[in-house]
């Protein structure tokens, strides 16, 4: 399932809360009671759940998507890559500043073909938080993430990113360092890689810090993930002063993955399992696993100048525009 001992709920889960907390009642009165029986009535509140989270999770408004994106049991880049593949090496350091514990990355294996994993990595405690500075990498750790793509080019090996950050870093020593420039750098890099990019969101892809990984031959989305320029929080403080608005940014920024489809900004939406990929870990890097393995077989067989050009070709028709006279 997951590696969660104490399940957190958010607002709109109470009603799952509440059937939670009757099962393990329940679980307890069965430790202390060994001669009733109490399966069937778990079984059947078990049941429930599973039907209440697929009934939350169909009628979600953005602002809901957005904090079930940033959920604190939700799963993070090292969670998937460490239940999708084997082997994983991770490669550490820019080769010019230092390593940033944000952004990781590295070779392993996906049944049986190398691949290369960049993401960036949230904390599970407020130790790791602080250590991967909440997913919000510096400009080494995008010198790190194009460091890993240009080996794996040398290589000849597909690249997936995951993308799960709240933004590049905006302090004074990451603009001094140049982050502006380690963002631009991977965008122009990236669209000219040889070797096939994935680029997958599986929480939150704001702003830069989400390009700065996310330009690939196929761009696409976990069910319950958001895509935008910014968060609704400080588009609500830009458009209104005041942070109270951030439901109604989320909406008006049109952020859900529904969206993003819709615009021609990604190729593709990732099923979760019910209620969202924290209720069950496997699954969730299960059902991920199975969109990537088509896909990268689909984009080896493109040669890599022809995969380049349709590449090129794909974010160059991005956005709506009208020409005039």
């Amino acid at each position: 399932m997951s590696d969660i001992k104490q399940r957190q709920f958010l607002d709109f889960e109470k009603p799952i809360k509440e059937l939670y907390d009757q099962v393990e009642q329940l679980r307890q009165m069965a430790e202390k009671n060994k001669k009733v029986d109490y399966s069937n009535a778990i079984q059947q509140l078990e049941t429930s759940i599973i039907d209440k989270r697929r009934e939350i999770t169909q009628h979600l408004t953005p602002w809901q998507k957005v904090q079930l994106s940033r959920h604190p049991d939700r799963p993070y880049t090292m969670s998937y890559i460490k239940r999708m593949t084997q082997g994983f090496v991770e490669l550490h350091g820019d080769r010019h500043v230092k390593d940033d514990k944000a952004m990781i990355g590295g070779f392993a294996q996906m049944d049986g073909q190398t691949v290369m994993l960049i993401g960036q990595q949230k904390g599970i405690n407020t130790k790791m938080r602080t250590l991967r500075n909440f997913g919000m990498a510096n400009p080494e750790g995008y010198r790190k993430a194009l460091r890993l793509m240009k080996l794996a080019e040398k290589f000849n090996k597909p690249i997936v990113t995951l993308i799960d950050t709240p933004g590049a870093y905006p302090g004074i020593e990451a603009e001094e360092r140049g982050q502006g420039e380690a963002i631009a750098r991977n965008i122009y890099e990236m669209i000219r890689l040889k070797v096939p990019v994935i680029c997958v969101i599986i929480g939150e892809g704001a702003s830069g810090g989400a390009l700065g990984i996310g330009v690939g031959d196929k761009v696409l989305m976990m069910e319950n993930t958001w895509y935008t320029v910014i968060s609704p929080e400080s588009c609500s403080s830009i458009l209104w002063r005041s942070w109270d608005m951030k439901e109604k940014a989320a909406e008006e920024l049109r952020l859900t993955p529904e969206h993003m489809l819709k615009f021609g900004l990604v190729d593709g939406v990732i099923p979760e399992p019910q209620g969202g990929a924290h209720w069950n870990y496997d699954e969730a890097a299960q059902i991920l696993k199975t969109h990537l393995l088509p896909v990268i077989a689909e984009l080896k067989a493109i040669p890599a100048e022809e995969r380049i050009k349709q590449r090129i070709e794909k974010f160059s028709k991005m956005g709506f525009w009208e020409e005039v006279d």
